[in-house]
């Protein structure tokens, strides 16, 4: 969905008055799910591009003060919850602002302390009291599920792959993948761990954004940018603290979404890591 900036400015106008005089421009970098824009130097705007990621707006505005509560790191946090207008069909939120770039290679001096401190803040959302939390399903896209969930897109895209790939080896590595469960309490997740939802200063982590697909389950999905991101000394870091299943459930959620946008360069450069893995 194309959300033009005036539907932005019209949005704050209407019900929040008292801000409608503060500049609204567009961050640099958007996600699929969201429409972001900045709210003045301290706030954004977070407007869900299809009916499908509106839940996320109420789930984070429930969870987030809590969970930033008894985080070091910075989170996003919602100020404000909007609601639909003539222009705009969706629950929007008014969040506060982080300060620093989205993750790459380029603003990150030492990748392994950013592998290393990225482990810690996971634990340490692990280790948050999930009573009541919402629990792994639909509405995030079964983040925080074993990556089985997927068998089908995964085997669909081999068959299509199969003048491409080593379909047999890598048919191996997803049944490893497949095979086992989290057999431990479920523990909060953020469910898309990616290099635009983290944000770094001084070629540090300094916050994470966009929970949007947040939960409580397994936290394998969480570990996938060990292949998408990290390199092999940055990547053994980041693992250390799982057991081998996590660590193949986690290569599982890797391999998925690498094979279902296999047409991106990046996607074959992450099949081809898992593959030389085994090689």
């Amino acid at each position: 969905m194309n959300i033009p900036i005036e539907v932005a400015q019209q949005l704050v106008k209407e019900q929040f008055p008292e801000w409608k005089d503060l500049l609204i421009s567009p961050v640099l970098k958007n996600g699929n799910d969201n429409k972001t824009f900045h709210l003045g130097e301290t706030m954004t705007l977070r407007l869900p591009s299809d009916k499908r990621y509106v839940a996320q707006v109420e789930k984070e505005a429930k969870w987030l003060p809590f969970l930033a509560e008894n985080l070091d790191l910075p989170i996003t946090c919602p100020k404000a919850l909007g609601k639909p207008n003539k222009d705009y069909p969706y629950f929007w939120s008014i969040n506060s602002y982080i300060e620093g770039e989205t993750a790459d290679s380029a603003n990150i001096s030492n990748l392994d302390a950013f592998a290393n401190d990225l482990a810690v803040f996971l634990k340490q959302l692990q280790c948050i009291n999930q009573e009541n939390a919402p629990i792994s399903g639909e509405h995030n896209f079964y983040r925080g599920s074993s990556p089985v969930v997927y068998n089908e897109e995964v085997r669909k895209a081999l068959e299509n792959l199969a003048d491409e790939l080593p379909v047999k080896l890598i048919e191996k590595i997803w049944s490893e993948s497949i095979e086992s469960e989290w057999q431990e309490e479920p523990v909060w997740i953020h469910g898309d761990i990616a290099p635009g939802n983290l944000l770094v200063k001084e070629n540090k982590l300094s916050g994470v954004i966009d929970f949007g697909i947040m939960g409580i389950g397994d936290p394998s999905c969480d570990y996938a940018m060990a292949w998408t991101f990290f390199d092999e000394s940055s990547r053994k870091i980041f693992l250390q603290d799982l057991d081998q299943n996590t660590i193949n459930r986690s290569r599982g959620w890797a391999l998925w979404k690498a094979l279902i946008t296999y047409d991106k360069q990046e996607s074959k450069e992450v099949v081809k890591t898992i593959i030389d893995e085994r090689v």
